[in-house]
């Protein structure tokens, strides 16, 4: 079957699934297969479950003609996302970056949303599986859209630009993360910079923060139409914070801005959301006061008074820039009793001591009343530079849990931070 054909099933169906446990009637199935399951089992399965169509291999089970035999049905499936991104007459923005992706992409999604009917990713649903069913999400009434887009190999965003085909970009930063799959940083360059190598190509245009001087570069390298932003490029000013009011506060324009958000690094996000809305010809105070009412979620810079603390959560995810952007943050607050709860960062490949070590070194600066490290990561990295006496070691978050909760904090301002796997949020209920 075309992909053509494949697309008139498509939109005379109820939008395509990919697990059977939330499959609604009339959406087609795409049976994908991974290293734990195979979709291609659930094919008779969905089609009982209302399926209209399953998207499947051709080794699968049973010869009902809707099940439509594809050689590999994750292709399929972007195939599928990109001729439908062909058939939008919509503009799309896409969007990636090392460190506040998500983030970005929620506030740029409440400042267009002043004005504009706005499809964007849900959570963090940017991989190759993620950005097609973004795609395919997009319905006839959406004015605009926001795909987020991750990577961890060199030729992901290459991969997912072809599906979402933008005509504007935005890369957040590029630091020191996935180093396992991209080999060095310039490695995370060259491979974030694919989103500007694609729009250089299609006559697109970039949002280029130009206060960080990799990114500017990686724009002047290309031929590429260039939408500027920045804070000191456009004369903000961050405020001063303390632990008890840690959020970002900024004048722009002369102008108040008082967020939810908690970490200087996220005056950059919010000047991105500000620039995307600029250009789509909403205000600036329209902007800032979308920024004002946004409030993040899932522990992305989010702080939380308890009964006994004050908890700045960080714990989605972790590498070395986000790490030491949250303790410099963090180091600037004032407060008589300051710990951190960090977890190991992960996928550093050869630099991943030398890198936990670096972390350990900045640890000394930030008036820590004392520091919880967990992981083998960070004892290999404790092994190495020396356990200072503020230190404590814990080889899991449970146990890191467990001793919160037999010995409790109180009266502390608490930073919790680590790669996702390591489970940091596990200790915020002791806390």
């Amino acid at each position: 079957m075309e992909i053509n054909q494949l697309y008139e099933l498509f939109l005379a169906s109820e939008g395509v699934n990919t697990d059977t446990r939330t499959l609604r009637p009339g959406q087609i199935f795409v049976a994908l297969k991974g290293e734990n399951f195979d979709g291609n089992d659930y094919a008779i399965q969905a089609l009982e479950a209302g399926a209209s169509h399953v998207i499947a291999n051709e080794y699968a089970v049973g010869d009902d003609p809707r099940i439509l035999r594809f050689p590999d049905t994750l292709r399929s499936l972007k195939e599928l996302a990109a001729c439908h991104r062909q058939h939008l007459e919509i503009p799309v923005i896409g969007l990636t970056g090392t460190n506040g992706k998500t983030t970005t992409k929620e506030l740029v999604r409440a400042v267009l949303s002043t004005e504009y009917k706005v499809a964007a990713t849900q959570g963090n649903l940017n991989n190759d599986i993620g950005v097609p069913m973004t795609v395919l999400s997009i319905g006839a009434e959406a004015e605009i859209a926001v795909v987020e887009m991750g990577a961890s190999h060199p030729d992901d965003i290459s991969a997912l630009t072809w599906v979402s085909q933008p005509e504007y970009g935005l890369i957040t930063n590029v630091g020191k993360a996935h180093l396992l799959g991209f080999g060095s940083f310039e490695g995370v360059k060259k491979a974030k910079g694919q989103l500007y190598d694609w729009l250089s190509e299609h006559d697109g245009q970039a949002f280029v923060n130009v206060d960080d001087d990799n990114l500017y570069e990686m724009a002047l390298q290309r031929p590429l139409s260039i939408i500027p932003y920045g804070v000191e490029g456009e004369d903000a000013v961050i405020l001063p914070t303390s632990s008890e009011n840690p959020y970002l506060r900024m004048e722009i324009g002369g102008k108040l801005l008082e967020t939810k958000l908690v970490g200087a690094y996220n005056a950059a996000n919010v000047m991105a959301a500000l620039a995307v809305g600029r250009q789509f010809g909403i205000s600036l105070e329209e902007g800032m006061a979308a920024v004002a009412a946004y409030t993040p979620s899932n522990n992305r810079s989010q702080m939380t008074r308890t009964e006994r603390n004050v908890v700045i959560e960080d714990a989605y995810n972790a590498n070395p820039s986000s790490m030491a952007a949250a303790l410099d943050n963090f180091a600037a607050l004032q407060d008589d009793c300051k710990v951190v709860l960090l977890g190991d960062m992960r996928e550093l490949g050869e630099d991943s001591v030398k890198e936990h070590v670096r972390i350990l070194e900045k640890l000394g600066g930030c008036g820590l009343t004392h520091a919880c490290l967990v992981g083998e990561e960070f004892r290999k990295a404790l092994d190495e530079a020396g356990t200072p006496a503020f230190v404590r070691w814990y080889a899991t978050s449970d146990d890191l849990a467990a001793a919160l909760a037999e010995r409790p904090l109180t009266g502390a301002t608490l930073l919790v931070k680590g790669s996702n796997s390591m489970r940091m949020g596990k200790v915020l209920p002791t806390l």
